[in-house]
């Protein structure tokens, strides 16, 4: 269940992205959800080899080259699905921007084992 919710949420994050950004088209649920599939296994599998073999410009750059690599694996993604499209690299730098901001927002909300959290509000009491 909590897989199936994030691959919900990296879908919901590309359309916002595809709605922002005038260089990013996705072409339909369909292509939308599977471009969300394929991110997850891409950020899952490729991605932290490419952090490793990157480390060194990481650490000269203090952290700012993943945004590089994350606008890499955003065009990966879309070279390797149907129905998505990423022109340029100043789209897929914007785009992974926006699909990191909305995914954090949206699993700010979920725990660990893909359920939704109760966020509880709690009054001081005064003495």
């Amino acid at each position: 269940m909590g897989f199936l919710l994030r691959v919900l949420i990296n879908a919901a994050a590309l359309w916002v992205a595809a709605s922002l950004i005038p260089g990013i088209a996705l072409g339909g649920l369909g292509h939308t959800l599977l471009a969300a599939l394929v991110l997850g296994i891409i950020n899952a599998v490729v991605r932290p080899i490419l952090i490793f073999l990157t480390l060194p410009i990481t650490l000269v750059t203090l952290g700012l080259f993943i945004f590089v690599l994350n606008a890499f694996c955003l065009w990966l993604t879309s070279r390797l699905v149907p129905g998505f499209e990423v022109h340029g690299f100043g789209a897929a730098f914007l785009g992974a921007l926006v699909i990191s901001a909305v995914s954090w927002v949206l699993t700010a909300f979920l725990s660990d084992a893909g359920r939704v959290r109760r966020i509880e509000v709690r009054r001081l009491e005064r003495r």
